[in-house]
């Protein structure tokens, strides 16, 4: 290419092509790396419990909830499902405590999570026909108030109210979970068992061997679903399209 001589007309740069976004594809682009560093994370923090390495999980479980929180920021995710996963992080954080206020401490940050999740629900899920919407109420309400009676006289008593009323914020966001499809649903039932889990630890109850490994797991899969579920539900149930 030759330089133009003055008054000659120069070459100008070719259109970008039809739909292209270098800035969203490499915003993708990144989004596909942090969440694979969360699985890597994920997995290594499993394998730490599995394997009975208390300080392994003590140094990784503090990142997950920001690597999945970085995800949801780059495939530009509404600001509640960031906040609602950062709260998440505050009560992984707080819950590597033994003592009693961490404990209560962490379940108030996993509530104002909760908060989050069912603010997104109300703004982006579908509502069921009647039918289905009593039949998914009803299913729920049974498994709260089964759990919450089957608990009770277990529960040391100053955590008989906190375990109640946690679990009626918790049993709620994963009836709205439902509002946004399968995804989310499993997500939000995935949740709730997964702090069953807890609460029967606090009961007393007996446990399946590495208990701590099924309570994470559980967890895990439930915060990636409802992320998952969140981006889709947003995008296709009322937010501006995101490019793609």
């Amino acid at each position: 290419m030759t330089r133009a001589e003055p008054g000659e007309p120069t070459l100008a740069a070719p259109p970008p092509a039809p739909g292209a976004d270098p800035p969203t594809s490499r915003r993708h682009g990144y989004g596909t790396v942090v969440l694979a560093a969360f699985a890597l994370v994920a997995a290594g923090d499993l394998s730490a419990l599995a394997l009975g390495a208390d300080a392994g999980h003590t140094v990784l479980k503090p990142l997950l909830m920001p690597l999945l929180a970085a995800y949801a920021v780059l495939r530009q995710g509404p600001p509640l499902l960031v906040a609602a996963l950062l709260f998440g992080w505050g009560g992984d954080v707080l819950l590597l405590g033994d003592a009693d206020p961490l404990f209560l401490a962490g379940m108030g940050s996993f509530a104002v999570g909760h908060l989050c999740y069912l603010a997104l629900f109300r703004r982006h899920g579908e509502h069921h026909a009647p039918a289905r919407g009593t039949f998914v109420v009803a299913t729920y309400a049974c498994a709260l108030i089964v759990t919450v009676a089957l608990l009770w006289p277990d529960l040391p008593s100053d955590m008989r109210i906190p375990v109640a009323g946690y679990s009626l914020l918790l049993t709620a966001m994963a009836f709205g979970a439902t509002t946004l499809g399968l995804t989310a649903a499993a997500g939000g039932g995935l949740f709730l068992l997964s702090d069953t889990l807890i609460a029967t630890d606090v009961a007393d109850w007996a446990q399946a061997p590495r208990p701590d490994f099924w309570i994470m797991l559980t967890y895990l899969a439930a915060q990636a679903l409802l992320t998952r579920g969140v981006l889709t539900g947003a995008l296709t149930n009322g937010s501006a399209p995101e490019r793609r």
